[in-house]
């Protein structure tokens, strides 16, 4: 690692290897060369003057890239695409005359941006399967146990900790959704010339508009499309750079929230993301245990979302058939944009496969807030007793706000029960209203909830994905 420059903290901090090589120069100008090859293959089929020989020397020399050859021309022509051209025309001098025959730089460029962000969803795709895979398996195991569920960050109904989690699963398989659409709809920009019209191809083949309709689909098949860009300009249109990184910034939207729920439930110490041995949470206070890596998620899913806003712009902002004020920013922003996601999903994989719930402290302030709530309950066991209505309403009422004030000015424990125990008119003892305090009498259908939604949703996407379960984080920090 050079230390006097600057290095993104995505490579270095956060993104995984297999995504960093993704967006590498190799997978770059490797995928130039291999839509050479299959022009050429192509153009070959159709009837043009090329021979096996060239093809097969141009395959010969498909990986080993001559870097040295094709920066230095660059230096002098002050253009990536003729540069690299050169340098494989260099290694192949009989199949030079051939190379980028009837091409624009798009041909390579656009059609590579596609390859790679096609194989870059297909890489989150898999990530984000195991993270469901890993929700799944936490909300099943805590389906039953209550928890004190929160509207406003106030106390209110109970719910489990399961369900809560099933919450957080829910958004991320509408990700897996959107995903998958995305990905069955990507497609091949194909060969369409500089202005998108093939002039130069129907030059090629003589007029023949038939060899020129077949160029396109021959191939995207040869590079592993089944769909391919019906009409264009010089490029595809960024409308498809701009619903990828919407997609991406979904999946960042889901994890920030489940961070956000964790980061609030490890200060109520009822749940922790994982904390190794030697971990230090804090230079100064040593007994802190921060949630470092549910904060990361967040802070990363704000650059991700915030990000969507580059290929929007850039969308709207090409001229006609093709400007260049596109290229920089589609540097920067499509391969961030993933980098960033592949370290948010890498640390869900992590912090949720790693969770620690604390069912004491749970049960603990859970119970210190279901007299409030189970007041409803009480007050009709005390009516079915005999007792008024609307007179043991406003008792309640009194009572609560009593309660309310014990603990919250005088900083007692809830005596609500003991209040309402050494009230007549509800004909209840003590005994008898602490066996109503059951917290699983409060959660509803939180559990069946769960249950029906792991079956019915998730487990038939679980099963249709199992080959690509097992994906394991590497966290760099």
């Amino acid at each position: 690692m050079s230390t006097d420059r600057y290095s993104s903290p995505l490579s270095e901090r956060y993104a995984s290897s297999k995504m960093q090589y993704i967006f590498s120069q190799d997978k770059k100008f490797k995928t130039w060369r291999k839509l050479w090859i299959a022009l050429a293959e192509t153009e070959k089929e159709l009837g043009l003057n090329i021979t096996d020989e060239q093809i097969e020397e141009m395959k010969a020399h498909a990986d080993d890239i001559n870097y040295d050859v094709a920066k230095e021309r660059e230096k002098l022509v002050r253009h990536d695409v003729m540069s690299h051209v050169y340098a494989f025309g260099v290694q192949c001098p009989a199949a030079k005359p051939i190379i980028h025959l009837g091409a624009t730089s798009c041909y390579v460029g656009d059609n590579t941006d596609i390859i790679i962000m096609t194989e870059a969803l297909q890489l989150v795709r898999k990530k984000l399967v195991s993270v469901i895979a890993e929700l799944a398996s936490f909300a099943d195991k805590y389906k039953d146990l209550p928890t004190l569920g929160f509207t406003h960050f106030q106390p209110a109904q109970p719910t489990t900790v399961g369900k809560r989690a099933s919450l957080w699963l829910q958004d991320f398989i509408f990700d897996l959704e959107d995903l998958d659409y995305t990905l069955d709809n990507m497609k091949l920009l194909g060969c369409k010339g500089t202005t998108g019209t093939q002039a130069s191809f129907l030059e090629l083949f003589e007029g023949d508009l038939s060899k020129v309709d077949r160029l396109d689909p021959m191939i995207a098949e040869k590079m592993g499309f089944k769909k391919y860009v019906s009409v264009s300009g010089q490029t595809y249109t960024r409308k498809i750079d701009m619903k990828v990184v919407n997609v991406l910034a979904g999946i960042a939207s889901s994890a920030s929230k489940m961070a956000q729920d964790i980061r609030l439930l490890q200060h109520l110490k009822e749940v922790e993301e994982p904390f190794e041995k030697n971990q230090i949470g804090s230079s100064a206070m040593a007994y802190k245990r921060n949630p470092m890596r549910s904060e990361r998620i967040c802070s990363l899913a704000r650059y991700v979302i915030a990000d969507t806003l580059n290929p929007a712009i850039t969308e709207i902002s090409q001229w006609f058939e093709r400007t260049l004020d596109d290229s920089a920013n589609k540097r920067l922003s499509v391969p961030e944009g993933f980098l960033a996601t592949d370290g948010i999903l890498d640390l869900c994989l992590n912090v949720v496969d790693g969770l620690v719930v604390y069912p004491k402290v749970i049960e603990k302030r859970l119970r210190s807030e279901l007299p409030f709530m189970a007041t409803e309950n009480i007050m009709m066991d005390a009516v079915k007793a005999g007792g008024d209505r609307q007179e043991l309403h406003e008792k309640i009422r009194e009572l609560s706000m009593e309660a309310g004030k014990n603990v919250k000015v005088n900083g007692l424990d809830n005596n609500l029960l003991e209040l309402i125990a050494a009230d007549p008119a509800f004909h209840m003892s003590l005994e008898d209203l602490q066996k109503s305090m059951d917290p699983a009498k409060y959660t509803g259908c939180s559990a069946h909830q769960v249950e029906k939604f792991l079956a019915d949703v998730v487990n038939p996407i679980l099963e249709a994905n199992k080959d690509d379960l097992g994906e394991k984080a590497d966290i760099n920090v």
